[in-house]
């Protein structure tokens, strides 16, 4: 054998040897049961149980978020199951809205003092958000934890409308809350309400208007006291969510949280960087099929009906490219990231397909995250968009 043949063979049993000690982790699932509201579930446990394990037998599933009905017993069976099977069960929870039927809360209020318009999606989901400021909204939701579901035997909880309102409430949605509990913690990030709303008043949509974007940035916003506005309600809500998510993490709980995706966060007042410091894992609504609130291209065409001369704003095309921005701007998180993909279909509201699932799924995958939650409900997911993840 010559000295190039002999070269030749050890570079080809090198590569052999390193393709032998190459491992391929599987993806990890999280799923979602919706439940529907508060008073009655729509699904009994066995049910539930039922297209649970159908689904483990499809992909490994590590985690289950369910909620919100008051029904214990489903969770105790549910739980019961999961556990057998080395899975943990996360207590689906809304946060600054959705709690009205069981809490006495103050609404949130728009820089004028009127409570901003609501989406109406389904029963239960009706996007109508309290005063993230207010102490005793907070309060409610850690009594809510501990009266109603301490004993059902949930690892963890997650955290769902940790927000303010978004354009689909018009501009008044984002512009909030205003009360006067929101007015002092402003005053103390150094920004003076009446200022921004006479600001907003002159300046009309040119208030909003951007001057760039970056995935890791976010809008560059061309007024100064709109970028002090926003960073400083980023600042707010989060530091609000952080404070019930710690308390329940004292609670012995893994803390997970339903976020916007990045290019929108800031409107809605949800700063990753405070949020990721707080939560175990985030699932940002990476939802391209959905016509309905967090849905991303449905909610960038709120802004822009909602400030129509504002500038700035490009076209975001959702596909796979878009995706990835996305995917790219959550990297610097310091907690895990399971990205949320919608695989439910619901005519008129999410028209998703086994190839968009697909297309999405192993996307994400590429970022090497440590899963991805399949969104946002399970029980309305065609065997088809699961069949297609194996």
């Amino acid at each position: 054998m010559s000295t190039l043949q002999k070269t030749i063979f050890g570079l080809c049993i090198l590569a052999l040897t390193a393709c032998q000690n190459i491992t391929t982790t599987e993806p990890s699932y999280v799923v979602q049961v919706s439940l529907g509201g508060w008073e009655k579930a729509e699904y009994t446990a066995e049910e539930v149980i039922g297209r649970i394990d159908t689904v483990n037998s499809l992909i490994p599933v590590e985690k289950v978020i369910i909620g919100w009905s008051k029904e214990k017993e489903i969770y105790k069976s549910v739980g019961e199951y999961l556990h057998s099977k080395d899975i943990s069960m996360l207590l689906w929870l809304p946060v600054f809205a959705e709690t009205d039927a069981v809490c006495d809360n103050s609404p949130a209020l728009d820089l004028w003092g009127n409570i901003p318009a609501n989406y109406n999606l389904t029963e239960g989901e009706g996007f109508s958000f309290n005063c993230t400021s207010d102490p005793h909204n907070s309060e409610n939701i850690i009594n809510l934890y501990d009266s109603l579901f301490s004993d059902c035997g949930f690892d963890g909880v997650f955290l769902d409308r940790i927000r303010t309102q978004s354009f689909v409430g018009g501009t008044g949605g984002v512009l909030g809350c205003g009360c006067p509990a929101c007015a002092e913690r402003f005053r103390e990030e150094g920004v003076d309400l009446e200022a921004v709303k006479a600001e907003y008043e002159a300046k009309g949509d040119s208030f909003f208007s951007v001057t760039g974007y970056t995935p890791s940035g976010g809008f560059v916003f061309e007024n100064p006291v709109a970028a002090g506005y926003f960073k400083a309600k980023g600042h707010i809500v989060s530091s609000s969510v952080a404070a019930i998510a710690d308390s329940l993490r004292s609670r012995g709980l893994e803390i997970g949280m339903d976020l916007y995706a990045p290019f929108l966060s800031q409107f809605v007042g949800q700063d990753y960087e405070i949020l990721s410091r707080h939560a175990d894992f985030i699932k940002p609504m990476l939802y391209r099929k959905t016509t309905a609130p967090a849905g991303m291209a449905f909610e960038y065409e709120m802004l822009l009906k909602s400030a129509p001369d504002a500038t700035g704003y490009s076209e975001f095309k959702m596909d796979v490219d878009f995706l990835k921005s996305q995917l790219e701007a959550m990297k610097a998180a310091p907690c895990a990231k399971y990205p949320g993909i919608e695989i439910n279909y619901r005519a008129g509201v999410a028209e998703t397909s086994p190839e968009y699932v697909r297309e999405s799924l192993s996307t994400v995958m590429q970022y090497g995250y440590d899963g991805a939650v399949l969104s946002w409900n399970i029980m309305e997911a065609p065997d088809a968009h699961i069949d297609c993840l194996r």
